[in-house]
């Protein structure tokens, strides 16, 4: 299985002739819903789904059942099945299980959002812009790197409560090179298995 990291939060997952991608926002490549089968959204915000794109692509599209994405004439052109916590799918042929919620805290009563981690294949963790620990371990963990609603201490405990085989970093896309330094640092030098992708890099696993 090949999981490639774009921009920011979208992550694209490949098997054979299986293409999934996940939270392709307004700042992810274009590239990355080439061929895709299937979409997984794990929130409405614009870092993670651009509708517009997606309206033009004709793939399916799942996301949370209480997902608000804006103008109804465009968004009535995606393929959407709206999904809930707990619940198990197939997406482009590989078992998804949904977990988690809502949106992690902001601040304050701002109002938050409902927001999805998914599991796919039981190898792959990408929990949207929460710090939901599911309740078995996932071999290989997206890690929220930076967001108003995250500290240091917490993104290397949740690592820490996940116990993945291996990590990338995701969540990413307002830090500068010199933050993603101080950043990759911390979670190397605090957790195993960790590394840091660029966009378009890739990691393999060996079975599915």
């Amino acid at each position: 299985m090949k999981i490639t990291k774009f921009t920011h939060a979208c992550v694209r997952i490949e098997w054979r002739d299986r293409n999934l991608v996940i939270d392709p926002g307004v700042w992810s490549e274009p590239g990355a819903l080439s061929g895709a089968d299937a979409v997984l959204v794990t929130h409405e915000h614009i870092d993670h789904i651009d509708v517009m794109r997606l309206a033009g692509c004709g793939v399916p599209v799942f996301l949370p059942e209480d997902a608000e994405l804006g103008p109804s004439d465009i968004a009535d052109r995606l393929a959407i099945t709206r999904v809930s916590s707990g619940q198990t799918f197939t997406a482009a042929g590989f078992p998804i299980t949904a977990v988690g919620g809502r949106h992690a805290t902001i601040y304050g009563d701002k109002p938050d959002c409902a927001n999805l981690g998914y599991i796919v294949a039981d190898q792959l963790y990408h929990p949207g812009d929460s710090l939901h620990v599911p309740a078995k371990p996932a071999e290989v963990l997206c890690v929220p790197l930076q967001a108003s609603w995250l500290k240091t201490d917490e993104m290397i405990d949740f690592v820490k409560a996940v116990k993945p085989a291996q990590s990338f970093g995701i969540h990413d896309g307002q830090v500068n090179d010199r933050g993603l330094e101080s950043l990759n640092g911390w979670l190397a030098a605090e957790v195993d298995g960790y590394r840091y992708l660029r966009p378009r890099q890739s990691l393999i696993i060996d079975h599915l």
